[in-house]
């Protein structure tokens, strides 16, 4: 098993990590708070998240993988998906 998968994704550490790109309070970052309608994420704050995602976690994010998320809970699960597929050679 690799370090990736070994290590648990923490989801404070997650929810501390897009307040900060996103300049808001932690508070603000609620499990089920939809990026777009209540923080007002547009495609430059997206591109910046799927930026800090790749480097802090190791995965890569497709765009259609992007489509799929709008929550914190929803991010959480995509990269705890991507890191337990092994990379392809």
């Amino acid at each position: 098993m690799s370090d990736n998968t070994r290590i648990a994704l923490d989801k404070e550490e997650l929810r501390f990590l897009i307040a900060d790109i996103l300049a808001l309070d932690v508070e603000e970052v609620t499990d089920d708070a939809d990026f777009v309608q209540d923080l007002e994420v547009d495609s430059l704050m997206a591109l910046s998240i799927v930026f800090r995602l790749e480097r802090q976690y190791g995965v890569k994010l497709e765009e259609r993988d992007l489509k799929q998320v709008s929550s914190l809970v929803q991010v959480l699960q995509l990269i705890t998906d991507k890191r337990s597929v092994p990379a392809a050679s």
